[in-house]
């Protein structure tokens, strides 16, 4: 059985984001996966990284749960609004504080980066006011690149496919209704596959005040 985390980053309950992780969900559940949503507005962490990656900072018990849950994981989908050519603050906050450096991934000794998260792979559902073309060729696809490149990728997951829903603004319920539709096909689809052979096990979580830090830091 496929083990699927869809992850809600948009902080309103009543969001075209919030029905499509639900419709993506119930797609995955048909075809007998377990599936966990995770909507970050009903969490309670403090996005804040108050020393950056310095000293570990504690993880609140909604945080541990997220990477239990993220282990236990063979497909993980992110559904964001793009906002200023990023995602929300909540969701920023989230993969800040969640994908600890030493645990979501780590630098080996020639200073490359390893992914600690493999074998797991994972889709981006991002919805949008701007067209495609618009986000694609003029502004450099900002969202995705950010979450696909530089996170999911990074911390090793593979492969990473892209759902871009829009555009949302003077969108009718038509409209919304066929996106639903299309996003929970894509979780019956995605669900449907085989889970690969090769994830691999984190390592435990840094002793508080021994964290990895990374030359950004």
């Amino acid at each position: 059985m496929s083990h699927v985390l869809v992850v809600d980053g948009h902080p309103g309950r009543d969001s075209l984001c919030a029905s499509l992780a639900a419709s993506y969900a119930a797609g995955a559940r048909e075809t007998g996966a377990d599936v966990t949503v995770l909507a970050l507005r009903d969490l309670s962490f403090d996005p804040d990284l108050h020393t950056g990656r310095r000293v570990a900072q504690a993880l609140e018990p909604d945080l541990v749960r997220a990477q239990r849950a993220l282990v236990d994981a063979d497909h993980v989908v992110v559904v964001t609004p793009v906002w200023w050519g990023s995602v929300p603050a909540l969701l920023k906050g989230f993969l800040d504080r969640t994908l600890e450096s030493g645990w979501a991934y780590r630098y080996r000794d020639n200073g490359l980066p390893q992914g600690l998260l493999a074998g797991r792979t994972a889709r981006v559902v991002v919805t949008t006011d701007s067209p495609g073309w618009w986000l694609r060729v003029l502004m450099g696809d900002t969202t995705v690149r950010q979450l696909v490149r530089s996170t999911l990728r990074f911390c090793g997951l593979r492969k990473v496919r892209t759902t871009r829903i829009g555009a949302v603004h003077g969108s009718d319920e038509t409209r919304r209704a066929a996106w639903l539709e299309e996003v929970a096909g894509l979780g019956r689809r995605d669900a449907a596959r085989p889970a690969r052979a090769d994830k691999a096990v984190p390592p435990r979580r840094p002793a508080e005040g021994r964290a990895e830090t990374s030359p950004a830091a």
